[in-house]
């Protein structure tokens, strides 16, 4: 199988192996969005059914929250920063990512799964975000033998055509809903006051975001890694990038929009890097009208979870 060059993710060159990456034709992708049903909208962003049928299939996640998926259709890894690479078990735990990942996989390939919103990631795993990110592990591990069973049933009935992709995510939508854990209820209250902070400016001041929560300054930055994955200032980095990128792919940007995006970044090259490093494309890439899966997973509806 093609793969990914792996060790210039082992070094400062990751973000030139990544604007360099040969992509699979966006055209050639097809996806549908689902909409939680109201049971899990405070736990999943959004539900989703991707294929793509080509032989071989080279994409990039952009960094993300974690993910619930089952893969019915093809076999292949996610590379990842330092050098390591993870298989795809028929089903997974995507644990969030704090930077874009390179993707080779052998076609056709198929997913069908769900998006956690930080709560959601908590309430499903209870594992603490920040030691588990970056990997692509079988949900068995995490979840337990349910996972599995849920796994292997809905597998089974999507490749015989007994069950839709938009059935099979809804399914996957009530497994979280039977297996969610309570969370804190101060603990909640402040993934909701990051949401708020992170989604009120692409570039959000650290102060702002001390004097809401309810927690001094070293509390924050623990809780906020344990729920997000990353302390604040790389959180709000990350997503600063991911919304950068979404503005940018509008056919045209308000002159308000320009302003914020200027005075977010250094200079361009800045922002470039940024993109590159968050989302796995530079800013030409974005505005590809040929890029129809690239769009929605940047589209401002998949950051819901910054309120």
């Amino acid at each position: 199988m093609d793969s990914f060059p792996k060790s210039e993710l082992q070094t400062g060159d990751a973000e030139s192996a990544l604007s360099d990456f040969e992509l699979t034709s966006e055209s050639l992708i097809s996806v549908d969005y689902i909409a939680p049903p109201a049971a899990i909208s405070d736990y999943v962003t959004t539900l989703y059914h991707f294929r793509c049928d080509e032989p071989l299939i080279r994409d990039i996640q952009p960094a993300s929250v974690g993910h619930l998926a089952i893969f019915p259709r093809g076999r292949g890894h996610m590379h990842f920063r330092g050098g390591y690479s993870d298989p795809n078990p028929g089903t997974a735990i995507m644990t969030p990512l704090s930077t874009a990942v390179p993707i080779v996989v052998e076609g056709p390939f198929h997913v069908i799964g769900a998006a956690l919103s930080p709560l959601g990631w908590a309430a499903l795993t209870g594992l603490h975000a920040g030691k588990a990110r970056d990997r692509l592990r079988p949900a068995r591990e995490v979840l337990g033998a349910d996972a599995d069973t849920l796994g292997e049933r809905l597998n089974t009935a999507y490749r015989d055509g007994s069950m839709s992709g938009k059935e099979c995510a809804l399914a996957i939508g009530e497994f979280i809903s039977s297996h969610a854990r309570p969370i804190n209820p101060r603990h909640r209250d402040l993934i909701r006051i990051v949401n708020m902070w992170l989604g009120a400016s692409l570039n959000p001041v650290l102060d702002d975001l001390m004097d809401a929560a309810a927690y001094s300054p070293r509390q924050v930055q623990r809780l906020t890694e344990r729920y997000f994955g990353l302390p604040p200032r790389a959180l709000a980095r990350k997503y600063r990038a991911l919304r950068a990128a979404a503005l940018l792919s509008f056919p045209q940007l308000t002159p308000e929009f320009e302003y914020e995006l200027g005075e977010a970044f250094f200079d361009q090259s800045h922002m470039i890097r940024e993109i590159t490093r968050f989302v796995g494309r530079t800013p030409a890439r974005l505005t590809d009208e040929r890029a129809p899966y690239l769009a929605e997973l940047i589209d401002p509806k998949n950051l819901r979870e910054l309120g």
